[in-house]
């Protein structure tokens, strides 16, 4: 059988213990347990918190060894730099994800992205292309890194359609749901002889991509090289900033066999705008990674090291920044 007791009754018989409980407590001991809790200045809590200050972390990448990777690690790590950026054919190269991790931290280098080729558009390849890439980005958890890198490529048989910037955003998003879900953020590298090649192409890229699942990696040698103004697109997209890829781009030599009308070169021998850059990285308050990246030496004479170490003598000096 259920006994109940009237709420009244209940509310009071609970009002007497506490009473009854305090005065069971003597003086000194109250005043011990309210001295333990000081008054808190909670005002802190009323005021915003402005975000922080740039904050920008140096990597090279190692396309500029041509392959050789392990003495691309090496010499970038011997540079001073903290950061790397490789391509998918360390996937071949190492015999699995644990040794090229055990290998950068020897070197005591961070892998920040990982270049996954380009996303090809063709309806038919669809399923293939969602797989390769995902399948990088499984390597690039394992490894420990952070990004994952795409780029796409520029139909060459036909007139390019907004149908095509539409498809390519659409498949970027479907590969970025899937690093996501890997822990791996990514990101889309605009980039000469692509979709994304000049700034309007790469505004209609990102108007249609899915902000959630992929960002803007800004290469500032490619932006400057399609037309663009690459310290004005990184305050026109700095809520999308994933990562950068700083590097520089002349006109080719006159009496070179050039197959293309330009060059990329070391930091600070080139047209592009790098103290302009660095401004605005600073203006937006930008934190994260900025690799240095030249794709081959420009000089025969030269080493890639030797290259690197041009850039980052242009950096500390010139912009007087810390690698």
């Amino acid at each position: 059988m259920h006994y109940g007791m009237p709420r009244r009754e209940f509310l009071l018989g609970m009002g007497v213990a506490a009473v009854t409980a305090v005065s069971s407590f003597p003086h000194e001991k109250v005043w011990a347990a309210e001295a333990l809790y000081p008054p808190m200045d909670l005002s802190y809590f009323d005021t915003p918190i402005s975000p922080g200050p740039s904050d920008i972390h140096f990597g090279y990448a190692a396309i500029t060894w041509g392959g050789n990777d392990r003495q691309a690690i090496a010499d970038i790590a011997a540079l001073g730099f903290h950061g790397i950026q490789l391509r998918a054919n360390v996937i071949k190269e190492f015999g699995s994800a644990t040794e090229l991790r055990d290998l950068l931290e020897k070197h005591q280098l961070k892998m920040v992205a990982l270049s996954s080729g380009g996303v090809r558009i063709d309806p038919a390849l669809e399923g293939e292309e969602i797989a390769k890439h995902t399948a990088n980005a499984k390597f690039v958890h394992d490894v420990g890194g952070l990004y994952l890198q795409v780029t796409d490529e520029r139909p060459k048989d036909r007139a390019i359609t907004a149908a095509d910037y539409k498809r390519l955003a659409r498949l970027i998003s479907e590969i970025g749901k899937r690093t996501a879900d890997l822990g791996v953020s990514l990101g889309y590298h605009n980039h000469m002889g692509s979709l994304g090649e000049r700034p309007e192409e790469v505004e209609q890229i990102l108007e249609a991509v899915d902000s959630r699942y992929a960002k803007l990696e800004l290469d500032v040698a490619h932006y400057f090289q399609g037309g663009g103004d690459p310290a004005r697109a990184i305050e026109k997209y700095s809520d999308r900033l994933l990562f950068l890829h700083v590097k520089d781009v002349e006109p080719s030599p006159q009496n070179a066999d050039a197959k293309r009308p330009y060059r990329f070169v070391e930091l600070g021998r080139g047209r592009v705008d790098l103290p302009a850059i660095f401004d605005a990285l600073h203006k937006v308050n930008f934190r994260g990674w900025a690799i240095v990246e030249l794709d081959v030496v420009p000089d025969e004479t030269r080493t890639p090291k030797e290259s690197g170490a041009i850039s980052k003598k242009y950096l500390e000096e010139k912009l007087g920044v810390t690698v």
